[in-house]
């Protein structure tokens, strides 16, 4: 594991809380690396929404406003269930076992990957649906509202039982799409993009 996998873990895990500050050598200690390989990894975290940075004062673990993460999570699903026509019409047979491939790999990701193998294969197999799209700026739109959000690495997958609903929910995508059934997919669409507002 990389120190970016492992801080991504105690996040996941509760070492680090929400609004929890990171002192660059108390992880030098704590993980055993040197200072640029843990700015290094916190640099990236940041570009994931795990961490934010503030400059002159440092790291700390990434907090969502719940409100404005609810908004944006509705933004998404209009959006996305929107687009559920256009996908659907440019769905041909090789791009469905392209999107299928791309479940499998998360899948493959929850059982030998690390939390940012999780996180890089959810956003794949999104990408790879909307991709379907003929409009690119939706696709560039739902990215920018995705980095708007705490990532899943830090709220939406909390227990093994939400990543997997995350896969089951990929799969039911999938199969919708192959059916050509407009209404399911875009229900369970919407589902998914609210998963990390249900209990």
């Amino acid at each position: 594991m990389t120190v970016a996998d492992l801080i991504a873990r105690d996040v996941r895990s509760g070492v680090f809380a929400p609004g929890t500050w990171l002192k660059q050598i108390d992880l030098e200690s704590r993980y055993g690396y040197g200072r640029p390989d843990v700015r290094r990894a916190l640099d990236y975290l940041t570009q994931k929404r795990l961490v934010q940075h503030v400059p002159n004062r440092g790291y700390h673990v990434f907090m969502p406003d719940s409100d404005q993460t609810a908004h944006i999570l509705e933004l998404r699903v209009i959006l996305e269930t929107a687009a559920v026509d256009s996908i659907v019409s440019y769905a041909t047979p090789p791009a469905v076992e392209r999107i299928r491939e791309r479940a499998r790999q998360f899948d493959d990701m929850i059982l030998h990957g690390t939390i940012l193998d999780q996180y890089e294969a959810n956003l794949a197999f999104h990408r790879e649906l909307l991709c379907l799209c003929p409009n690119p700026e939706l696709l560039n739109l739902v990215t920018e509202l995705r980095g708007r959000t705490s990532s899943a690495l830090a709220g939406q997958w909390s227990t093994r039982a939400r990543v997997e609903q995350s896969s089951r929910e990929h799969h039911a995508m999938v199969d919708a799409l192959a059916a050509r059934d407009i209404p399911r997919l875009k229900d369970i669409i919407a589902q998914h993009i609210r998963q990390p507002q249900r209990k």
